[in-house]
């Protein structure tokens, strides 16, 4: 028995997929397949049905899935604890960024990485939170900066920041904004990204508390992409309000009422990950950087208005 055997094992049973364990693992999918019949083979069980819709755990499966964990687990923690006896971080990171930079201090971050452990390689990848997450999850990032509601079992986290949104429109309708209520609100064109985001969340968080639904929607995947579109006039959205009272003050957007929005940016990344040097590495950076002391859990999104 492997452990890429293994966790081609507990790829598939969480993805439910050969296929999209076969990404998840950047392997081919005949090898995932040939992996899972080996471990079968070996096992002596049968530990998934093909169905037409994917793989499904038979009960077998089910049960030593946990185990197929623990073992995993256990290896990924003796790995930790041989770097921890070399007495350095070294190799490479692939950290997840979103949001405008400044937001998540990067300039900082990567000058403090740079000084502090100068064989550590950072690679970043700007996601959109919602694939950042997946990310995360399926091991293709070792963790990554995001922000809004968290709550995962599998999921370790380092709260940085809050951070409000607030309602933006186009300057030249400041008029048309001035008075207009919830339902002239759903008649203008909405500026939103894609439904795996954040940032998607919060607007129709936003909106369904009222019922409404715009008639129009845009999708745009970027926060500087979103800002720009609001200031040449395509529609209204949520703009972090740093971001947004800095355009207002220009002439260029006229914020809607005082309704803010507020969540939270984290540093995410697996908990079974939690003693890699590595990770340990990141979160006392970030620590120090944000000045951050331990804290209790607490929701992490809620409206003001």
């Amino acid at each position: 028995m492997e452990l890429y055997q293994l966790r081609s094992f507990v790829a598939v049973a969480e993805a439910g997929h050969l296929t999209r364990a076969a990404e998840r693992l950047h392997v081919s999918q005949p090898a995932v397949s040939a992996q899972i019949k080996a471990l079968e083979d070996e096992l002596d069980l049968p530990l998934f049905e093909r169905t037409s819709s994917g793989m499904v755990l038979t009960s077998a499966g089910e049960r030593l899935l946990a185990d197929a964990r623990k073992v995993l687990d256990a290896a990924q923690a003796l790995r930790n604890e041989a770097k921890a006896l070399k007495g350095e971080v070294s190799g490479k990171v692939r950290v997840g960024t979103m949001s405008d930079p400044g937001v998540i201090r990067i300039g900082e971050f990567l000058n403090a990485t740079v000084a502090r452990h100068p064989l550590l390689q950072v690679e970043l990848h700007h996601e959109i939170t919602g694939a950042a997450f997946t990310k995360v999850l399926g091991g293709e990032l070792d963790a990554s900066f995001y922000y809004g509601d968290l709550e995962h079992p599998g999921v370790g986290r380092l709260r940085l920041r809050e951070t409000t949104y607030r309602v933006a429109a186009p300057a030249a309708w400041s008029e048309r904004m001035a008075n207009a209520g919830w339902n002239e609100i759903a008649l203008q064109p909405w500026i939103i990204t894609p439904s795996i985001s954040t940032h998607h969340k919060l607007v129709r968080t936003l909106l369904d508390k009222h019922g409404i639904e715009p008639v129009k929607v845009v999708e745009a995947d970027q926060e500087s992409v979103i800002a720009n579109l609001v200031v040449s006039g395509v529609g209204m959205s949520l703009i972090r309000e740093e971001l947004a009272l800095e355009k207002e003050a220009a002439g260029e957007v006229c914020l809607w009422r005082d309704v803010r929005l507020e969540t939270t940016v984290w540093f995410i990344y697996l908990l079974a990950r939690q003693d890699d040097p590595v990770i340990r590495a990141l979160l006392g950076l970030l620590r120090d950087i944000w000045k951050l002391e331990r804290e209790p859990d607490r929701p992490a999104l809620h409206e003001i208005s």
